[in-house]
């Protein structure tokens, strides 16, 4: 009987990972919480493409080579901004000033409870980053916010632009707090305003402490 040969890649960055995969991989998680089998199996099933059935059945020195070169990045969400990305043959500008939002994109936005990445993340991406009808060297315009979203395309965008635009809600939430209560009064506020910054403030940290459960 012939012997099946698998062979397995093993990401190097967030750039190698789509956010459909990262969906996945949280979903699963959720049955194992921080039990450390359970997690890796998730890593190496969702990251690596490794069957399920298979992860057993790997060599101890291999499994260890691999933990090790997924704890190279796992932690590392803290990524810088990428202001234009393309999707498919089409590029995306980030909302170039979020002072001047439009108040349909903010009131969109701002609905959700918290910032961080789920299943309500593909949505405040499509409203962050639009197509851009106006380019000049790192200047750009981009379409109005017209409350129509195509949130699936950004299932397919890697985790490297996702983190970065959420780790610069991250920066963007402390300075806000910062300012915000020092300049306004706590009723008035605008609406949500507050307990967003916390949560995402709360959300970052899980995340800068993601690879610890399995350290």
């Amino acid at each position: 009987m012939a012997t099946k040969e698998l062979k397995i890649t093993v990401p190097k960055d967030w750039s190698a990972i789509t956010l459909r995969e990262y969906l996945r991989f949280q979903k699963d998680l959720e049955i194992y919480g921080e039990e450390e089998t359970g997690y890796m199996a998730c890593l190496l099933h969702h990251f690596c493409k490794v069957p399920t059935d298979y992860i057993g059945q790997l060599p101890s020195d291999m499994y260890g080579e691999i933990k090790v070169d997924l704890m190279e990045f796992i932690g590392k969400t803290d990524l810088p901004l990428q202001r234009i990305i393309k999707i498919g043959d089409k590029e995306y500008g980030f909302e170039p000033n979020l002072s001047k939002i439009a108040y349909g994109a903010y009131l969109d936005i701002t609905k959700y409870d918290t910032i961080s990445i789920n299943d309500n993340w593909k949505k405040i991406m499509s409203i962050l980053y639009r197509p851009i009808t106006k380019k000049v060297l790192t200047q750009y315009n981009i379409e109005s916010y017209k409350g129509v979203m195509d949130e699936d395309k950004f299932l397919d965008v890697t985790m490297d632009v996702h983190f970065g635009a959420l780790h610069f809600f991250f920066l963007l939430s402390e300075d806000l707090v910062k300012d915000i209560l020092k300049s306004l009064k706590e009723e008035n506020l605008p609406p949500n305003i507050k307990s967003i910054l916390e949560r995402n403030g709360e959300a970052m940290e899980l995340l800068s402490n993601f690879p610890t459960t399995i350290s």
